[in-house]
């Protein structure tokens, strides 16, 4: 899964230093990476409409340095961006973090120790990419992207329009929905529909929870609808 990963993630080396950029790109490649190169911030500016997945940028280039570079696309990218640099002071690194840099990588530097940096920083993109599509509820876990719930680590199977109901509720907890509203998000019909459809849904939901030891985290609002209950 790691390697498959790799040939589809995209780095961007930015630096005017030829030999450098090649024993870079022929690093990163051997290590399965697909690689763009630029030799100055003109040439990356271009690259960088192909949404690399991490930035390795100089910062002492001529025209338009790697901090100003950085300060021009960093409202528009969110990529790691990590500086190559042979500046080390404080003021220096300040500097490029409030840029909107990442990390620092002195040169000279160790070939193997750049590449354990750039698997760190994509990891930690992947991991924040994901954040919002998990949400956990003291042992109760829902998987939006996989469409999956889980309680103490055992999978809680759910028909299609259960989980749908489940993700509208738990994605607005505390709010209420009264039946037509759940209808029309979950059915996608602007219709006031049959809220004994719903009604049965959400029977069998609690069923299910209540099957796996899950207490009930749907409420019912008497005379209003349903909401999912705060943590």
């Amino acid at each position: 899964m790691e390697k498959q990963r790799r040939h589809t993630t995209k780095i961007l080396i930015v630096d005017d230093e030829p030999d450098l950029r090649k024993l870079l790109t022929d690093y990163l490649e051997i290590n399965g990476y697909v690689v763009m190169a630029a030799q100055n911030s003109r040439e990356a500016i271009r690259q960088i409409e192909e949404h690399p997945d991490l930035i390795l940028l100089d910062i002492n280039m001529p025209e338009m340095d790697g901090l100003e570079l950085c300060r021009k696309i960093r409202n528009f990218i969110s990529c790691p961006i990590l500086f190559l640099t042979a500046r080390v002071e404080d003021t220096d690194k300040i500097s490029g973090f409030r840029a909107g840099g990442d990390d620092y990588i002195q040169k000279p530097f160790s070939i193997h120790e750049l590449g354990a940096r750039i698997e760190a920083h994509l990891r930690r993109e992947i991991r924040s990419q994901h954040k919002t599509s998990v949400k956990f509820s003291e042992d109760l876990v829902i998987d939006y992207s996989a469409r999956a719930l889980y309680f103490r680590d055992e999978r809680i199977p759910l028909a299609k329009k259960e989980f749908d109901i489940i993700e509208l509720l738990s994605t607005h907890p505390g709010m209420v929905f009264d039946k037509e509203r759940i209808f029309e998000k979950v059915w996608g019909i602007d219709d006031e529909g049959d809220s004994a459809v719903i009604v049965e849904h959400v029977r069998r939901i609690r069923y299910k929870l209540k099957e796996h030891g899950c207490d009930d985290r749907i409420e019912t609002v008497w005379g209003v609808g349903y909401r999912w209950r705060k943590s």
